[in-house]
């Protein structure tokens, strides 16, 4: 049984991955005996920061920095990383931002930026990293969604169409690449305790309440929670999964939640 997570050997590019969810997964990934290649765009430093960390633990990490929405970059550095580190048998797309800006006082441009990360990139490198998979007749792409691929949220509105839309691509990417035994799939993260995160989580922060009463599991993940829905969506275990969305959230898409007053 335990083969059938197995991934030891495999060469996993998770990108976005310097710090966060991303960091997160690539720890689950290497701890599991995965090569995790770094990625990253703001910063060499930040990218051997990363690669450190993670050897420190005992991962095997390699590290490099190229901008996942620019098409040109993004096929050279896969074409390196085939060449210097080895074939890609795992893709998790993770790079992703956000901009909580109202509707009506969002500048397009900024609607756009939002999109071009978080929807446009993974198809870049989704592209660039499948022909390889279908060469090999194997792969496994992760996609990283969110909560927001189901729901909507003030403020968040380019998000929320980029991760809604990541959510349908996906599904056509399934769609047109499962016949090659390339498993795509998605997670949906909920919210986790991160540094980013670190300020509202505090007890009698309005947020920080909200979310603990929302979430039927009663507290904020921890970024290590990941770990095990990426290893299962990278591995054998999931060659017959494919298209499908694993929500990672405690249990809020769940329920319509509950009153205030209600315990």
């Amino acid at each position: 049984m335990t083969n059938l997570f197995d991934i030891k050997g495999k060469v996993a590019l998770i990108t976005g991955s310097t710090h966060g969810l991303g960091m997160a997964m690539a720890k689950g990934l290497g701890q599991a005996g995965a090569t995790i290649v770094v990625n990253g765009n703001s910063s060499q430093e930040k990218i051997d920061h990363a690669v450190a960390e993670l050897k420190s633990e005992g991962i095997n990490a390699v590290g490099y920095k190229f901008n996942v929405t620019e098409e040109q970059e993004v096929k050279t550095a896969v074409q390196k990383i085939e060449s210097e580190v080895g074939p890609i048998d795992i893709l998790i797309n993770n790079a992703g931002i956000i901009k909580r800006i109202p509707l009506l006082d969002m500048e397009v441009s900024d609607f756009r930026e939002v999109v071009d990360i978080d929807l446009v990139s993974p198809f870049i490198v989704s592209k660039h990293v499948a022909k390889g998979m279908i060469e090999r007749r194997q792969g496994k792409i992760i996609n990283i969604c969110s909560m927001m691929s189901e729901l909507g949220r003030n403020t968040v509105s380019a998000y929320a169409a980029a991760k809604g839309g990541l959510k349908m691509l996906t599904k056509n990417m399934a769609t047109e690449w499962a016949k090659y035994n390339v498993q795509i799939n998605g997670i949906g993260p909920g919210y986790f305790a991160t540094e980013q995160t670190k300020p509202i989580r505090v007890d009698g922060h309005p947020f920080n309440d909200f979310i603990i009463s929302r979430t039927p599991a009663a507290k904020w993940g921890d970024p290590s929670d990941l770990a095990g829905a990426a290893i299962f969506l990278s591995s054998k275990a999931s060659d017959f999964v494919n298209g499908h969305i694993l929500y990672v959230d405690g249990g809020i898409l769940a329920t319509i939640g509950k009153p205030s007053n209600e315990e």
